[in-house]
């Protein structure tokens, strides 16, 4: 296999992911909607400002299972590609909103730009690994998905200078127009290898690859698949629950002694790259499962002092740990999705996992604001970030993988149609590990 061509893949998938991040410019847009008229915005109720990026956030989970399903049978260059037009569509709609009209930002953002946000993050990661030998999957899986993660480090700036010089309405317009060159001619480097069968390496086998690739059906009937579906929730929530409110704690817990919130947010938006790449690697040596275990055990311990942070270095402590866990499970999941269930129909199998993380994007970031409102603080959402990690650490003591299977076809006599029909239907038999 091409190794240069996998790299050329790996890094497009990477390309592509930093600029599927655009889904991060909602936070700026949204602070300039709620001004008022009079001060370049659209006077919209905080509620009004949050709609379009819930549903966007709902639409990409919930378009990670069909676009994997498409990303297996018409391959990751044009899903990819359906990905860009789509998300660029979206974003030029938005820009019709208006002061007492915010129907084009929930359909545009929300609906369009939020299933282009699914289409192309289902792509890039499964077309990344299936260049290169099981040993590499975390590094590879970390190295894409670092593109998403370390997004927010330039949109946020870029999104900031296109409202203050040409106003919401062709902002939107210019970085629609700007994602579409870009994401578009990208996807045109996302593509699978050749069909090419390898014996499993002794990596495979310690981080639980199978003989055989799973279909969804028989994915979804492991217990393994539940007990990581429930980890990938527990994290996705606990890390969520920080991340969507880092600024406005770094405000309350300081006294508003420090200004500089959106730095945090940067930095954090840093190790969560950094995270997907290191979570990567180390999972590679020592397994998926074990790393996880770590990473959810170091997060529960940074978030039983949290409330006690109140300082530039302990918030930079805060923010490289919460950023470093949340960005490695982004890594660990489709690895492990991969190795447990095969990488042929990874982008529909690793879809349905990735609705875990769906659960946590919206339940998250809500619950946190909730219990700030009704307790004035967010000491309690700390705890419970701490509880949701110990209690997926604990499930990761449980979590094995599947059976390894063989497939052998059977011959049969065709004498009628069904007996045809039936003719390579397959007998599935369990192996000793």
């Amino acid at each position: 296999m091409d190794s240069k061509k996998g790299w050329w893949v790996a890094f497009s998938g990477m390309g592509l992911n930093l600029a599927l991040g655009v889904l991060y410019a909602w936070s700026v847009f949204s602070k300039q909607l709620t001004e008022a008229v009079d001060k370049g915005g659209f006077g919209w109720s905080k509620t009004e400002a949050s709609i379009p990026y819930t549903v966007a956030i709902a639409c990409f989970a919930l378009m990670m299972v069909p676009a994997g399903r498409l990303q297996d049978k018409l391959g990751p260059r044009m899903v990819a590609s359906m990905g860009a037009v789509f998300t660029a569509a979206g974003l030029a709609l938005a820009s019709f909103a208006s002061a007492g009209n915010i129907l084009p930002a929930v359909i545009g953002f929300g609906c369009l730009a939020g299933t282009g946000f699914g289409l192309g993050y289902s792509a890039a990661t499964p077309a990344a690994v299936k260049w290169f030998p099981p040993e590499k999957k975390g590094l590879i899986t970390g190295i894409v998905v670092s593109g998403f993660g370390l997004a927010p480090v330039y949109i946020a700036p870029f999104s900031k200078f296109l409202i203050s010089d040409f106003g919401i309405g062709d902002a939107f317009r210019i970085l629609g127009a700007t994602f579409a060159v870009f994401a578009v001619f990208i996807a045109q480097f996302i593509v699978n290898p050749p069909v090419q069968k390898s014996a499993p390496s002794k990596s495979a086998v310690v981080n639980g690859n199978n003989k055989v690739d799973f279909v969804w059906r028989e994915m979804v009937r492991t217990p393994t698949f539940f007990l990581l579906w429930f980890e990938y929730a527990c994290a996705a929530t606990a890390g969520l629950m920080i991340i969507g409110h880092l600024a406005k704690i770094v405000s309350v817990q300081s006294g508003n002694a420090i200004q500089a919130g959106f730095l945090f947010v940067i930095l954090l938006a840093v190790f969560n790259a950094a995270g997907r790449i290191i979570a990567g690697m180390v999972s590679d040596r020592i397994g998926r499962i074990k790393t996880i275990m770590i990473v959810f055990l170091s997060q529960a311990a940074i978030m039983l002092f949290f409330s006690k942070f109140s300082t530039v270095e302990t918030f930079v402590l805060g923010s490289a740990v919460v950023g470093l866990s949340y960005g490695a499970c982004l890594s660990l999941f489709p690895s492990a999705t991969a190795d447990f269930w095969g990488t042929k129909n990874l982008g529909l199998n690793y879809g349905i996992m990735f609705t875990a993380w769906g659960v946590g994007g919206v339940f998250g970031p809500l619950m946190a604001g909730k219990i700030a409102d009704i307790t004035g603080s967010y000491n309690f959402g700390y705890f419970i970030s701490a509880g949701l990690m110990i209690f997926g650490a604990l499930l990761t003591l449980v979590t094995k993988a599947p059976k390894k299977r063989e497939i052998e076809e059977v011959p049969l006599q065709l004498e009628t149609l069904e007996e045809q029909r039936a003719a390579y239907k397959v007998r599935v038999r369990n192996i000793p590990s």
